[in-house]
């Protein structure tokens, strides 16, 4: 699920580090699946979410923000300087 808020959105991720390429799946019951290339050591997996996130949402790597679950495989990001619609025309998701 996607919501407003103010100044952006906020999204429900869940990560699958270690595939084979980076990419958006779809959505998976209310989150947004997501496989990433790199692992989940250090960072380096929120690191890559935020990277492909604000690439494929034509934002700044700033404007995204991981505010739950940066140990977890479930995460809550919020982007800014993009609407619920933009984002699920950019992703091609649908709702």
């Amino acid at each position: 699920m996607i919501e407003e808020v103010a100044g952006g959105i906020r999204l429900r991720v869940q990560v699958v580090p270690r595939a084979s390429r980076n990419e958006i799946v779809g959505m998976v019951g209310e989150a947004l699946k997501v496989r990433l290339t790199a692992p989940p050591v250090e960072g380096e997996a929120n690191r890559a979410l935020v990277a492909l996130l604000a690439r494929t949402a034509g934002v700044a790597a700033r404007d995204v923000m991981v505010v739950a679950g940066a140990g977890s495989r479930r995460k809550v990001i919020e982007v800014r300087g993009v609407s619920a619609d933009e984002f699920r025309r950019r992703t091609g998701l649908r709702e």
